[in-house]
């Protein structure tokens, strides 16, 4: 039988603000353990939760952002479960009356472009965590991260594939680090996606019985868990089992996902609006107000970037990403000078090829560049208006990564390497060269002209590669047709 995925994701983006939803406890990711757990966020008796203003502003935005309705009243409940991490025994959400309604993301996969809806984006107060690490045959409590506030943003269940889901998260991670209301740290529990998966005969209707992956914190880790669960559930099916609604984890070092519990129905948590906060009430104006302070968002920002610096669809999409790299391309460019259209694809080689790589190889992300867009500029326009060669170039940038010189062009004048464009200087190697080659001067005689890319290459060695290789290039065809 032929099988299809269906799958959806709940995603609890940590909102950028100094403290928490309700309390004004700090929300600083590493202080010690129950350091920043107030009052108010674990309820002890004769406390009052206070909405923090930041955190409405910041869903607004977010709303705004995936074209969805912003709620005019919208209402926070109870939601009630028992678990160590949450000592009050229930989290302040919202059910019926989320802050956010409908909405939509575009992505992009293997060519194909696809709209996956967004059914709500809530807000809540993150939990506790449970320590099991550190303890023999214990578990600690850690109530720092109780009170933290969360938007849950749940799809539709548009997706099929893994790639799909992948996709789909990475444009809503670098949605909300665009907008500035997460920092879309993974790995300090900033970003967590939860994964909704079930399979169905391809083909039919109805959906199939789901399963839930928790706080998967990597699209790689979700990509793999969601294959994981596909392929299991096909087996249960196939080998005659049913396949149970439940809570499961993704191990990444078995690459599998296991049965953590059993998956809860709305009813078990016993929803009722929460009798200590009013409704939320936002007017059109604070909306409008809000929309326009939206900054440019990454799908205009990759069709400016085609449009503007005649890069291409892919080059665009890599460098829009993160507004972190699309900053640093245009402060690149900047730097470079000249027409804009001209050294956009230069600049977008270098920074994805030789500085991705340089900074890859030492674990840093583009904000700690020991390359500033200065620097990079400064290299760029000295390869475009012939002072050195491509090849040079590439010696001054790790020069400039190893933190060797202020700029390019103070490394090109300390080390001598600017390109020999004395013709005499260049004749003098083009004609050693014809002398120390007779065989490949024949066999280019011959008919052979892809030969002259050798003698090139043996031109730019003898200069060490200060030669211009197209005034090389042009001498030694000259020469050669003229024999």
């Amino acid at each position: 039988m032929n099988w299809e995925a269906v799958i959806g994701l709940e995603v609890h983006i940590q909102l950028a603000t100094q403290s928490k939803i309700f309390s004004t406890a700090p929300t600083a990711y590493g202080a010690a353990p129950n350091a920043q757990a107030s009052a108010v966020d674990i309820a002890l008796p004769g406390v009052l939760p206070v909405i923090n203003a930041g955190v409405i502003r910041m869903a607004t935005r977010f709303g705004l952002a995936i074209d969805a309705t912003i709620a005019p009243r919208s209402v926070f409940a109870r939601k009630h479960y028992f678990y160590p991490d949450l000592p009050k025994g229930y989290q302040i959400s919202q059910y019926e009356l989320p802050i956010v309604a409908g909405g939509h993301l575009d992505i992009t996969v293997a060519g194909r472009d696809k709209r996956v809806g967004i059914t709500r984006a809530h807000l809540e107060e993150d939990a506790g965590k449970s320590l099991h690490e550190a303890y023999d045959r214990e578990t600690g409590i850690d109530l720092n991260r109780a009170g933290t506030p969360l938007v849950e943003c749940v799809s539709e269940p548009d997706m099929t594939s893994a790639a799909e889901a992948a996709a789909y998260a990475r444009k809503l991670h670098s949605l909300v680090t665009y907008l500035g209301i997460c920092d879309g740290n993974m790995a300090e529990g900033s970003f967590r996606i939860d994964a909704n998966v079930s399979v169905r005969p391809a083909g039919s209707a109805e959906f199939g019985t789901r399963t839930e992956t928790k706080n998967v914190n990597s699209f790689r880790f979700l990509e793999k868990a969601i294959h994981f669960e596909i392929e299991r559930q096909i087996d249960v099916l196939e080998s005659g089992g049913t396949v149970v609604q439940e809570t499961r984890l993704y191990d990444p070092e078995a690459d599998e996902t296991r049965s953590m519990r059993s998956k809860e129905e709305a009813h078990d948590y016993r929803y009722f609006p929460d009798p200590d906060l009013l409704p939320v009430a936002i007017d059109a104006d604070f909306i409008e107000a809000e929309r326009a302070d939206l900054p440019e968002l990454p799908d205009a920002k990759r069709a400016r970037f085609v449009a503007d610096y005649g890069l291409g669809d892919d080059d665009a999409a890599s460098l829009t990403q993160s507004r972190v790299l699309a900053d640093y391309f245009e402060a690149t460019v900047a730097a470079a000078g000249g027409d804009a259209a001209s050294q956009g694809k230069p600049a977008a080689n270098w920074i994805m090829g030789d500085l991705s790589g340089a900074l890859n190889r030492e674990g840093r992300g583009v904000d700690a560049s020991p390359v500033s867009p200065s620097q990079l500029g400064g290299l760029i326009a000295r390869v475009a208006d012939g002072t050195i060669s491509g090849k040079i170039g590439k010696e001054v940038f790790e020069a400039l990564f190893a933190g060797e010189g202020e700029s390019a062009d103070a490394i090109i004048e300390a080390r001598g390497l600017r390109q020999i464009t004395d013709t005499g200087a260049i004749e003098g190697y083009v004609d050693q060269v014809i002398a120390d080659n007779p065989d490949q001067v024949q066999q280019y005689l011959d008919g052979k002209t892809k030969i002259v890319g050798y003698l090139v290459g043996q031109v730019m060695k003898a200069s060490q590669g200060k030669a211009n290789p197209k005034d090389v290039n042009r001498m030694l065809v000259a020469k050669l047709d003229a024999l």
